[in-house]
Order: C-alpha cells, then sequence, then structure tokens
C-alpha cells in the first residue's frame, strides 16, 4: 500500500516513530535495533515501509533501507512468524548480526527476540538457511567489513576497552563501536575517562 514515507520525524521512541507528511502524522512501528539510522527529532526522514492488514486494524512497519525492509519480509515470509516477531527479531539483532545466526544455524542468539520460541527459531533456519537473499545479504555484509576504513585495536583493560564493553551492552555491534571510539580517541585523548569516551561514541552512533 504505501512504499515509503518521506517527511519529517517529529516522534521517536522504542518500538515505534512518527513521521510527518502533507500535515499528516504516521505512527509506524520501527525496530529497537535500527532506531540509531534514524536523525534528530525534526529532521527528514525517509522511511520503507510494510503495510500489515488484519481484520482489527492496519499497522505500518518501517526501516531505514529497502535491504532492511526486504529482510523483514523475508522474515515473515515464515510459517508461524508474522510482522510483531519480525520487529522483535530485528529490535534484539542488527541485519548482519540476524542473518549471521540464520546462516550459522543459532537458535539461540534468534530465540532471544520476545514471541520467537526455540522452535520458531528452528523453523527459520530450515527455511531462510539456503535462500538466495540471506546469504548473498551475508556476503554483503562481510564486504562492507572488509571495505570499511580500518580502524586500530583496543586494546583490554583500557578506558576505551571499558567503553567499547559499555557499548556492546547497549546493543552496539563490536565494529561499529569500535570505529566510533576510534573516531573519538584522537580528539579525547589518552587520558580520557571510559565514561568521557562513551559520551563521545554515541554522539557518534545516535
Amino acid at each position: 500500500m504505501f512504499a515509503y514515507f518521506k517527511g519529517i520525524l517529529a516522534s521517536k521512541k522504542e518500538g515505534s516513530i512518527i513521521v510527518e507528511t502533507g500535515g499528516v502524522g504516521y505512527l509506524i512501528n520501527y525496530p529497537a535495533g535500527l532506531m540509531d539510522a534514524l536523525p534528530g527529532r525534526g529532521e527528514d526522514v525517509t522511511v520503507y515501509t510494510y503495510t500489515s492488514v488484519s481484520q482489527d486494524a492496519v499497522a505500518l512497519y518501517g526501516f531505514p533501507t529497502e535491504d532492511d525492509l526486504d529482510l523483514f519480509k523475508i522474515l515473515i515470509s515464515v510459517s508461524g512468524v508474522g510482522p510483531k516477531a519480525g520487529m522483535a527479531l530485528l529490535s534484539v539483532l542488527r541485519p548482519a548480526e540476524l542473518r549471521a545466526a540464520i546462516v550459522s544455524g543459532d537458535t539461540k542468539k534468534l530465540s532471544k527476540a520476545k514471541g520467537v520460541s526455540d522452535k520458531t527459531a528452528q523453523r527459520i533456519i530450515v527455511d531462510l538457511k539456503n535462500k538466495d537473499e540471506i546469504k548473498a545479504g551475508l556476503e554483503g555484509d562481510v564486504n562492507n567489513l572488509l571495505s570499511a576504513d580500518g580502524s586500530t585495536d583496543i586494546k583490554e583493560g583500557t578506558a576505551a576497552y571499558d567503553a567499547l564493553d559499555a557499548l556492546q551492552m547497549l546493543g552496539y555491534g563490536k565494529r561499529e563501536s569500535e570505529k566510533a571510539l576510534n573516531a573519538v580517541l584522537s580528539k579525547a585523548g589518552e587520558n580520557a575517562s571510559s565514561d568521557e569516551l562513551l559520551k563521545a561514541a554515541l554522539k557518534k552512533l545516535l
């Protein structure tokens, strides 16, 4: 029904956003794990959407890129996986992590998502593990990591290492956290505390 919405990001909170376009605010369900791809409130935004129509309601599900939307559509093509489960998976796992979990058969990681049981996780793996779209996406994830600008290793026991650990606990991937920290380390200096580095890195990621 709606391919995408382009307008002003009027509101964002965990699980949903409101995009204002043409004087109308559209409530769109949005994965918590992809919130970092959004701009700030009041800024221009483009959200790619899937429209779910049921007897009870019409609901919109939004994503930052067409690739994320395609992954969501692939997930809900699996029997027993509805839009809510698809959103739950993308809320706890980044797309790259999700594809890797499917291909590697990691049911434990998939079942972390609310509403996704071990049995459902197994079904997702069986149905999608060998799908060309999943394997192609995973290859793209690897290529993106290999082509990303290099970053120095963050040594254990340093303030930067503690900040890296905190970022991962907040749900950010190791690679993106390392890149953000390396970007701020040169300005922050060697004597910066883990809290200072964490706050500076979060500004880069948000």
